[in-house]
């Protein structure tokens, strides 16, 4: 990370989001109905101020809940295919650190390895993060854990620290240093804040989940477990996803349909059935452990880093109060039990 850090009043940074919403899609955090949300903003005054952390995370910016890959025409014996690739781009302002860091963690399978996804490559190449550092860890978060942190720079183009009379703004990447060309800002000379840290969770090293893979504990947690999936869709990294056609309305005899991708989760009861009928995970238990490994072992051995970022908007949203921070307190209390044996 840069050194170099500078100060912006708020004025002086509103004007400039007000620039930057009339040349690309500025993205921020904003309420709708009640509910907070990374969304389209026309001027700095709809942006949400003083939040902890939107509802959902920014991973839909780059990997939306439902998106057309691609539609297909026949008329007669043509067939004509039309991908549909997004255009434009885009700036997400105030991105919390756990959710850059989601960014990153997609990044390892949509980007890092083969094949490369068209769509999310495009969004990606053409987005810029605006990070916004949090002053204190949430109720539930606990980002310290699993290896970040409220003021994590690294995974942004700009961070910004919220300090008296404005911001101090730190450029990370060459994106970020061009970003800021036109933000009239001075040199910061006074001290970052410390952000406020809750107490550090157990993270059980990756060797200590296969140990447990046939435990009695999978089966007794998931009593609660209504599969409502819930738990992946406020997810920062849960990527998995169905594919679909759709018939779309047709005239001048073509007949038109839509290929969707939209998100899928684990946990849900039709998640693995196979076209016979058969389902290798139709208990309860088996998938929800599956939730589990595949954030602390499944990810991490095939693409390099945890699938948690410690965002904590799981146990906020789970209606049966199921802890990510109790499991995993639990495996590293069984690993630690198995180690002094």
């Amino acid at each position: 990370m840069t050194a170099t850090v500078y100060f912006v009043s708020r004025e002086r940074l509103a004007g400039w989001l007000d620039g930057l919403a009339e040349t690309k899609t500025l993205i921020a955090p904003r309420e709708i109905e009640g509910v907070l949300l990374y969304r389209p903003v026309q001027s700095s005054a709809e942006i949400a101020r003083g939040y902890t952390r939107p509802v959902l995370s920014a991973k839909e910016v780059f990997f939306p809940s439902t998106e057309r890959l691609l539609t297909i025409e026949r008329t007669g014996q043509q067939i004509a295919l039309h991908e549909a690739l997004p255009e434009g781009e885009q700036v997400i302002f105030g991105v919390r650190p756990c959710d850059a860091r989601g960014v990153r963690v997609l990044d390892a399978l949509f980007l890092e390895t083969q094949p490369i996804d068209a769509h999310y490559a495009r969004r990606r190449a053409s987005t810029t993060l605006i990070g916004l550092a949090c002053p204190t860890m949430g109720d539930t978060c606990f980002c310290t854990s699993v290896g970040g942190a409220p003021d994590d720079a690294s995974d942004v183009d700009v961070m910004l620290t919220e300090v008296e009379g404005g911001y101090a703004v730190q450029p990370v990447t060459d994106h970020g240093w061009a970003l800021i060309a036109r933000l009239g800002r001075e040199e910061f000379t006074g001290e970052l804040p410390p952000p406020v840290l809750s107490e550090p969770v157990p993270l059980p090293p990756i060797e200590a989940w296969p140990p447990q893979f046939s435990s009695a504990f999978w089966q007794d947690i998931s009593e609660r477990c209504l599969s409502c999936r819930i738990c992946a869709y406020v997810c920062p990294t849960c990527r998995c996803f169905d594919v679909r056609d759709e018939a779309m309305p047709g005239g001048n005899g073509q007949r038109q349909f839509e290929r969707l991708r939209c998100w899928d989760s684990c946990t849900g009861e039709a998640y693995r059935r196979i076209a016979g009928g058969h389902n290798p995970r139709a208990v309860k238990g088996d998938r929800l452990r599956n939730r589990f490994f595949c954030k602390f072992h499944y990810y991490a051995q095939q693409y390099g880093p945890l699938a948690c970022t410690g965002c904590g908007r799981c146990i906020d949203a789970c209606p049966v109060n199921i802890d990510i921070t109790e499991v995993m307190t639990a495996i590293a209390a069984a690993h630690r039990t198995e180690g002094d044996a």
